[in-house]
């Protein structure tokens, strides 16, 4: 086995980690480690994210919902319009989008560009809300609310957003979920697990329909190593304090947003 390779797979235990610590970064880690590491081209890569997000936060989720973490009626209300989002996205609007947008002088805007540009915005936005002290306080004894509308229209962003860079959302799925259900934050984390798998795999198989050919042992094994780092990320959480990671995480997060910036227009 090459040793970028190793390393790629080595690296993907930290994607299960951070699932299983915080709930959320496994894409933000998965699609930089296949680009840059394993040599996945750019669309490519977001869509083997969504098998290897969705696979690990499936084992995550059914893992909490074994520990009574995970509330099925949110997973549906908001997974309904996230996955429908996420598969029309994946198999219609983004083959629509042309492999060059624009030209100036020798410079070709391609879509490959385009895709880990955006992808570096949504890690900056993330590790904002990662470093940002959380002002919101879950009570365990508060009744959950449902906001229908606004949990359904989260979803349709969130969903669009997983269709175009591959990533599961989880930083803006739980505190939706805090702030929109008034829901305790470690039945927000198990709960965002189950509907980032539903809408990861779902939006996969609208891949399946395209001309790209998908190395699945490349996937099996960088999944398999992933799943091993979720359980235990897990088996972490009960002995790190969740908010020093989640700030330390966040910022290594934002490094990496501006890497992928000025790689990809100065580097």
């Amino acid at each position: 086995m090459e040793i970028t390779k190793l390393l790629g797979y080595l690296l993907a235990v930290l994607v299960g980690v951070s699932l299983g610590l915080i709930g959320s970064g496994g894409s933000i880690l998965t699609v930089p480690i296949l680009v840059y590491i394993m040599a996945v081209e750019p669309v490519l890569a977001t869509a083997y994210s969504l098998f290897i997000v969705g696979s690990t936060a499936l084992v995550g989720g059914i893992q909490n919902a074994l520990l009574k973490k995970v509330d099925f009626k949110t997973v549906l209300i908001f997974g309904i319009p996230s996955i429908g989002a996420v598969y029309l996205t994946r198999a219609f609007l983004l083959p629509f989008i042309p492999e060059i947008l624009f030209t100036i002088g020798d410079f070709s805007f391609t879509k490959p560009i385009a895709l880990m540009l955006l992808f570096a915005v949504v890690m900056i936005m993330a590790s904002v809300s990662m470093i940002k002290p959380s002002k919101v306080k879950s009570d365990e004894n508060v009744p959950m609310q449902y906001n229908l509308s606004l949990i359904f229209l989260e979803g349709t962003v969130v969903g669009v957003l997983t269709g175009l860079v591959g990533a599961g959302g989880g930083f803006l799925i739980i505190p939706a979920l805090v702030l929109l259900a008034k829901m305790p934050i470690k039945l927000a984390v198990g709960t965002s697990l189950f509907i980032i798998a539903a809408k990861s795999l779902i939006g996969f198989l609208g891949d399946l329909k395209g001309t790209q050919e998908i190395d699945w042992h490349l996937l099996f094994y960088f999944t398999l190593a992933s799943i091993i780092g979720i359980f235990i990320g897990i088996f972490l959480s009960k002995k790190i304090n969740g908010n020093k990671l989640k700030t330390g995480f966040g910022w290594f997060v934002l490094l990496m947003g501006i890497y992928i910036i000025l790689k990809e227009l100065v580097l």
